[in-house]
């Protein structure tokens, strides 16, 4: 069954019984920017990886204590063609010269390509490790571990994992949160985050990195769905779509707009997941600033806390409340109404079922986009911290555009719109010359810019769906049905990179 029509009428004149408070007080202003700044550091590390596990330039490793000469050690790796310069010849990444050859024509005084004819030498593979090129990156786990050639499988593999913990915390935290509330579960997630990521920091293998990398991904999800359904039920109607539309969105836009500032002062990857744990720590002092959701209590049948929150609220307000509050909503949470909710009851009634059902498909789909195109700026042709911050700066106008868009348009119209959008800047860029490059990275950028309104709208659009019991489950669970699309991303990306 759907959530009792007495509880949900609970949640509905909530807004009406707390309107003597004002849309933008003292207390307003508190909880919205401390919600917005609990986000900043979800912004900084959502696509910390695409620096983490960037792959340097790189070659195979030639002993430096082998006899051969300059000629034969200049000439010890294979050419190949790489599409992605138009078919120009580069140095193998992954093979060289068999050096037993090398080391018989070199002591022969032999010349590659005169004496030589080096499409006759056989190849072997990277032996003896590899050389890459730190002229960008001190370290990344790429060369830590040397996630090349085949272990490359390895790189798209770990960011696939943090969104396996994407998945589970999306999974968990919205039943958790209804359960034992916002306040506590996003703390919770916040301290989870920043004592993981700073054992990650001395992960002695790739293995252990990428089980710390899991439990970050189920951390930084639960700490942003329970921030923004913590803000759409602590704030006022108007304030609550400025708030899930643009404000906590463009405070994770700021946060993804410094992580390459971050990563380009700080390139040992040691030390930039040290340094970007810091603003997780300064986040927890919050917790004696942001109130439990007043909304969430009434629904727990606690009145007495709520009637407290909203007092304390009206005094910094210098407002005075009413004697009594929500007495006349008591009706609606007597003890004989009142249920747990979880996961089951989005599929328990046809309108829900069919309304989760759709919200899990298009939630998808935004996703596959959204990290396909975030992720893949490393790749794109240019400076890798340029591309990732521009990359970061076209989701600020989005966000804006997103709130234009829920504030002044009807919600199917503005989930319909910028998802065709989407859809035929994804096309046309299929259709470009690869020599076009400009062109191309203009084409991507608008397509970013397009997804990224999409996913500000369906992110708030869900949230208004469904009722109060309900809504950090409903949005945790199109959250976890996303992740099919985010943990499938990076191989779509590997496997273009790989053609």
């Amino acid at each position: 069954m759907l959530p009792e029509p007495s509880v949900e009428n609970t949640a509905t004149d909530y807004d009406a019984a707390t309107s003597f408070l004002g849309k933008w007080g003292r207390f307003q202003r508190r909880v919205f920017f401390l919600l917005c700044l609990s986000v900043v550091p979800d912004g900084l590390t959502a696509f910390l990886i695409v620096f983490l596990a960037d792959t340097p330039a790189h070659r195979c490793l030639l002993p430096a204590h082998l006899n051969l000469s300059a000629a034969w050690r200049n000439s010890s790796i294979p050419l190949e063609e790489d599409a992605s310069r138009g078919g120009a010849s580069v140095p193998s990444r992954c093979s060289r010269y068999k050096l037993e050859h090398l080391l018989n024509y070199s002591d022969r005084d032999l010349l590659p390509g005169v004496d030589v004819n080096l499409s006759n030498v056989p190849t072997e593979g990277c032996l003896d490790g590899w050389q890459f090129d730190h002229s960008v990156y001190a370290s990344t786990i790429v060369t830590e571990w040397n996630l090349v050639c085949g272990e490359s499988w390895k790189n798209p593999l770990t960011t696939s994992i943090f969104f396996c913990g994407v998945l589970a915390g999306a999974l968990i935290s919205g039943q958790l949160s209804d359960r034992f509330g916002r306040k506590i579960m996003m703390f919770a997630t916040i301290a989870l985050q920043a004592v993981t990521r700073f054992i990650q920091v001395f992960s002695p293998n790739w293995i252990i990195f990428c089980a710390l990398y899991f439990i970050v991904g189920m951390g930084q999800i639960s700490n942003y769905l329970v921030a923004f359904v913590l803000g759409t039920e602590v704030l006022g109607f108007h304030i609550r779509t400025i708030f899930s539309t643009a404000g906590v969105t463009l405070f994770f836009g700021a946060g993804y707009m410094l992580l390459p500032l971050f990563a380009f002062y700080i390139t040992d990857w040691r030390m930039l997941l040290l340094a970007l744990m810091i603003p997780s720590w300064l986040c927890l002092p919050f917790w004696w600033f942001v109130p439990e959701s007043p909304r969430w209590l009434l629904s727990q049948g606690r009145i007495e806390e709520a009637e407290a929150i909203i007092r304390e609220a009206a005094e910094m307000n210098n407002i005075e409340p009413p004697a009594v509050i929500f007495t006349p909503l008591q009706n609606g949470v007597k003890a004989g109404e009142r249920r747990t909710y979880n996961i089951c009851d989005l599929l328990r009634s046809p309108n829900i079922r069919w309304t989760s059902i759709t919200l899990w498909v298009i939630w998808n789909t935004v996703n596959i986009a959204y990290f396909a195109l975030s992720l893949n700026t490393a790749n794109l042709h240019g400076n890798a911290y340029f591309n990732c911050f521009l990359s970061a700066t076209v989701e600020m106008p989005a966000y804006v555009l997103s709130w234009v868009m829920f504030r002044w348009c009807s919600r199917r119209m503005s989930v319909f719109a910028s998802l065709s959008s989407v859809g035929l800047l994804l096309f046309i860029i299929q259709l470009v010359p690869a020599h076009l490059v400009f062109l191309s990275i203009t084409i991507e950028m608008m397509g970013k810019f397009a997804v990224t309104t999409a996913f500000s709208i369906v992110y708030a659009y869900t949230a208004e769906l469904y009722p109060t019991v309900l809504r950090n489950t409903a949005v945790g669970a199109c959250s976890m049905a996303s992740r099919i699309g985010s943990i499938t991303a990076p191989f779509f990306i590997y496997l273009i990179m790989e053609r």
